[in-house]
């Protein structure tokens, strides 16, 4: 028998999607093949923790919750991950970005 972790309690749907297309985000931990992305096997690695990504695409699953198409270019992935899977990255501005300091004279 399997373990199938089950979110039965949750439903995204009745709000807005948290992330926007083109938003960078980041893998919250590691995505292995369930199955369902093709030319892989069952188990291999498709996302480190931590790898960079931008939205690509917002679809949804089971009437349940949002997914989001994240593109990859590390590894040139495109995967579909739920919200729990993922995290904004801030882009800093170039104004937010501090002055060189003055090396005294």
């Amino acid at each position: 028998m399997t373990n199938i972790v089950r979110d039965d309690d949750e439903v995204e749907l009745s709000g807005p999607p948290i992330f926007s297309y083109g938003e960078k985000v980041r893998s919250r931990r590691v995505i292995r093949n369930d199955g369902t992305y093709p030319g892989k096997d069952i188990g291999d690695l498709l996302v480190k923790k931590g790898e960079e990504g931008f939205i690509v695409d917002i679809g949804t699953f089971l009437q349940q919750f949002y997914i989001y198409g994240v593109e990859f270019p590390d590894s040139g992935r495109r995967v579909g991950m739920k919200r729990r899977e993922l995290e904004p990255v801030r882009m800093i501005d170039d104004d937010e970005l501090p002055l060189p300091r003055r090396r005294p004279a």
